[in-house]
């Protein structure tokens, strides 16, 4: 076999494991980019000294030993990505201010597609989707790394202790140790948002509940929007820190300082196991439709619990493989009033 053809089945064998890779890595460290330049840089590691890889463990255990400690090593800084609830109160209505805070500050949203990989068995699926939902990153990320790495190994990945031990290079007592104390740590954060149900495929009351938001969301129709909130409804909008609890000051918040997203429009892209749109707002001088967020939904009991909008569009529009522009009807409307 030539050198050529062995690196390309080399190349091929690695890339196998960048779907489930990135998820890992996505869990360890809560960041979209970050997760990605972890794979890209195991993978990297992993072609360079696969010569010296003797085959004593799986190729696959082997490419989480070395993901593991690619994440470690980024995570030895210390920095925990956040929600806006986990860092502030809420903020009433009337003393709402948008103060951004550092990309570094924020979980972030990862499209499905590039975390989930395909499997047959429904159970493990729903595990993994429920494993990158927003309030079990956010609980993950207040975890100790090396307790991170146990909680996800064992309970998401289904890992036995003793490979985990053997990829931490510790003892099996200790594995059980930490995976008690994370269990322990994650009992106690609780949220709104783990009270998120979502079927897959969406059932038929959650896609009709959807199809209800849409319209009134397209429509800024704030009475039918409301209809469709909890009570105890958050919302957020990262850069910024500030969030909003309950319909009245959801609402009220987009009638006044988020009154320019009147007239959005909105694509559907499925985030973090959770439904979500992309929303276009109208470009006043253009014409037509610019970026505005990704947002990712909560859903539970039959009303939106959770109302998640992330805004930095130059990021997450090309990594969802959104457009960033929408051409309006009302361009070729208007030509022919």
């Amino acid at each position: 076999m030539s050198n050529g053809t062995a690196t390309a089945d080399l190349d091929a064998e690695l890339e196998k494991y960048r779907v489930e890779l990135t998820g890992y890595c996505y869990r360890m460290l809560g960041s979209s980019f970050e997760a990605e330049d972890a794979v890209q840089d195991t993978l990297v590691r992993a072609w360079r000294s696969h010569d010296r890889f003797e085959g004593r463990s799986s190729l696959r255990s082997w490419l989480y030993r070395i993901a593991t400690n690619v994440c470690l090593d980024m995570l030895s800084a210390g920095n925990k990505r956040a929600r806006p609830m986990d860092l502030t109160e809420s903020t009433p209505l009337a003393r709402a201010a948008l103060a951004p805070r550092p990309d570094n500050t924020w979980l972030e949203p990862m499209p499905d597609g590039r975390v989930l990989p395909a499997v047959e068995d429904p159970a493990e699926a729903a595990v993994a989707k429920e494993s990158v939902r927003l309030a079990f990153m956010a609980a993950l990320q207040q975890l100790p790394a090396k307790q991170r790495a146990v909680l996800i190994l064992r309970e998401v990945l289904a890992w036995k202790a003793s490979e985990v031990a053997e990829l931490l290079g510790t003892t099996v007592a200790s594995v059980n140790s930490a995976l008690q104390r994370a269990r322990a740590t994650l009992a106690e954060r609780e949220d709104t948002g783990a009270r998120a149900e979502v079927s897959d495929p969406l059932d038929e009351e959650q896609q009709k509940l959807l199809e209800r938001y849409v319209k009134a969301f397209e429509g800024y129709d704030m009475t039918a929007l409301t209809a469709l909130l909890h009570e105890d409804a958050v919302m957020t909008m990262p850069p910024f820190d500030l969030w909003l609890t309950g319909s009245a000051d959801i609402t009220g918040f987009m009638t006044t300082l988020g009154a320019a997203c009147a007239g959005s429009r909105l694509l559907p892209v499925r985030a973090n196991g959770l439904p979500g749109f992309a929303q276009y707002k109208p470009d006043p001088e253009k014409g037509g439709f610019t970026p505005w967020a990704v947002q990712v939904l909560e859903i539970s009991d039959g009303r939106i619990l959770g109302f998640h909008c992330f805004l930095d569009t130059q990021r997450w529009f090309p990594l969802f493989g959104l457009p960033l522009r929408l051409e309006g009807e009302a361009d070729q409307g208007e030509q022919g009033v």
